[in-house]
């Protein structure tokens, strides 16, 4: 049976890091502040922000909270990230995702200073992961690369498959360990011979976004899985999109879903965050 990557204590000991150093800034007379903004009444997107408002107040960072109405304007959201860009005692602006209709993500997503991007979503900060200069990274991503390196998972040199293509997770994990000088391939709907592919991966990342899709017989002999996905099955029980007992007869080392790759997200938000507070205040 494969050796379980524990998500939840990794995290743990990277949010008491930040904790730690987010108290030395404020020993030098700065805060560290992530303003958070809920568009609407999604009950996961309460959920979510209630989870990083919690890891702010356990890291030390001051969270600032906007709750606006559902039937909130394009425009209103716009000229509060405005405000927010020109707030220079805010380090870091998250917008919870998705919203409402009448809103364009993609506008908003813009409209948020790059320097504030703790997301990693604005096309400024994807530029600067692609091109290997300094900047924000998708949390989720960012948090798999902790999990490989706190695992002992050597990247350098290994064959990495990453089934799924998204700007948020598929895409910016390529180039996270393309960074780390894995070989990699991304693979997605249109991908001929899947199971061919994923069966030469040392490091397998399943982010397809369908519960249970990839069992065993996907899986290099002694590979390392990590699945990204979440999914409440019938009578509310949780899985990913990888079969797990499948999965961990074959694999050496896997991520569970839960407390897997979910609990390194906000533990990089808040890494990210107190990155946007050393760069307002000259320390990198």
């Amino acid at each position: 049976m494969a050796e379980i990557i524990d998500g939840k204590k990794i995290s743990q000991e990277i949010k008491d890091e930040i904790r730690d150093k987010v108290e030395a800034l404020k020993e030098d007379g700065i805060e560290t502040t992530l303003a958070v903004i809920l568009v609407g009444n999604d009950p996961a997107s309460g959920v979510y922000v209630n989870n990083k408002k919690k890891a702010c107040e356990y890291t030390g960072i001051k969270s600032l909270s906007y709750e606006l109405p559902e039937d909130t304007k394009e425009e209103e959201l716009l000229a509060l990230i405005d405000q927010l860009n020109e707030d220079h005692s805010v380090d870091g602006i998250l917008v919870q995702l998705p919203l409402p209709k009448q809103i364009s993500e993609d506008r908003v997503i813009r409209r948020i200073s790059p320097d504030k991007d703790v997301d990693g979503f604005h096309p400024e900060s994807v530029g600067r992961l692609s091109i290997g200069e300094r900047g924000f990274v998708s949390c989720t991503p960012a948090g798999i690369i902790e999990l490989l390196k706190r695992s002992d998972v050597e990247i350098d040199g290994k064959d990495c498959v990453v089934i799924g293509r998204s700007n948020i997770v598929g895409k910016p994990m390529a180039m996270l360990l393309l960074r780390e000088s894995g070989t990699v391939t991304v693979c997605h709907s249109h991908t001929k011979n899947l199971k061919e592919i994923t069966r030469r991966a040392d490091i397998l990342v399943v982010a397809i976004g369908k519960p249970q899709m990839i069992d065993g017989s996907y899986v290099k002999e002694g590979a390392t899985v990590i699945d990204v996905g979440i999914h409440r099955l019938e009578g509310k029980k949780l899985c990913g999109d990888c079969a797990y007992a499948s999965c961990a007869e074959v694999a050496g080392k896997i991520t569970p879903v839960p407390g897997g790759v979910g609990p390194m997200t906000i533990a990089m938000l808040m890494a990210n965050t107190y990155q946007a507070a050393l760069m307002h205040h000259g320390r990198i």
